[in-house]
């Protein structure tokens, strides 16, 4: 199974169409089986996307508008496989300008899903408001079994008004019904965690049983994710490993490695992405 995660950062590229593209191209190559997105955007006043747009298209959560520009539908039409997916509106971001969600994709059908707050906030218009979502799937080929796929996008350890401890608790609450039930489960996204610093949230997600495809991985890079100042991290002047893919048990992956840097796939985002294959 081929994994990706990616912080899209959506419609705050310059040129955005063509990194949509080339990130369908991206897809293409490697035929990842399933796939998490974050910062999945559309703007919030365009139209609604028609119903011959969203035949792929599973609702997690009742009522939830697709536009015409939402970011996944739009990388999905570019895609030569056909993906099921889901998205679910976080926040609003840029003032309510954009509708700002996170994104599951995945090669077989979805037969259910699960979604929730992380935060404490519920206010829709502000940026620090988080959910999660996940869909349950199945593996292909001949031993198909089913496994959930988590996307999330986690506040930061220090912050004064949204930290991570307390979001990662309603995550572990939210999830905990499936890992008590044996469930096969994969949470991928960008935590705001940096895994080179200890005793904050990085070692906070381990202390919970959670194994780092990265660091179980037989065949792994450097790792980091972010190497510059970005939202979220202005100051920030050296590389930083924030974007992840967690098992909900001990696995150990064939790989994991950074993806669509200039190097592994072309840049697409203020973030880099992470593929891993187990």
């Amino acid at each position: 199974m081929k994994l990706l995660t990616l912080n899209t950062h959506a419609w705050h590229e310059e040129e955005q169409e063509k990194k949509i593209a080339q990130l369908a191209d991206f897809i293409n190559e490697r035929g990842f089986d399933g796939i998490a997105l974050q910062e999945v955007n559309q703007l919030a006043t365009a139209e609604a996307a028609g119903a011959e747009r969203l035949t792929q298209y599973v609702e997690a959560e009742p009522g939830v508008v697709i536009r015409a520009d939402n970011y996944a539908l739009l990388l999905l039409e570019q895609l030569d496989a056909p993906y099921y997916w889901t998205w679910l509106p976080t926040h609003g971001a840029y003032h309510g300008r954009y509708d700002e969600g996170v994104a599951v994709l995945t090669r077989e059908p979805i037969t259910d899903t699960v979604y929730g707050y992380v935060s404490g906030l519920r206010d829709y218009l502000n940026y620090k408001t988080r959910r999660l979502l996940g869909v349950k799937t199945t593996l292909g080929g001949p031993h198909t079994e089913p496994i959930w796929l988590c996307s999330a996008h986690c506040g930061w350890w220090h912050d004064e008004e949204e930290p991570f401890r307390p979001q990662w608790d309603r995550a572990e609450a939210l999830l905990k019904p499936l890992r008590d039930a044996g469930e096969k489960l994969f949470l991928l996204g960008d935590l705001n965690n940096v895994a080179q610093i200890r005793g904050e949230g990085y070692d906070y997600v381990m202390e919970h049983g959670w194994c780092d495809l990265y660091t179980s991985a037989l065949e792994k890079d450097e790792g980091s994710t972010v190497l510059k100042a970005i939202g979220g991290w202005e100051d920030n002047k050296r590389p930083l490993r924030i974007d992840y893919i967690l098992s909900g048990s001990p696995i150990t992956a064939k790989k994991s490695e950074v993806v669509l840097d200039g190097k592994n796939g072309p840049v697409v985002s203020d973030h880099f992405g992470v593929a891993a294959e187990v």
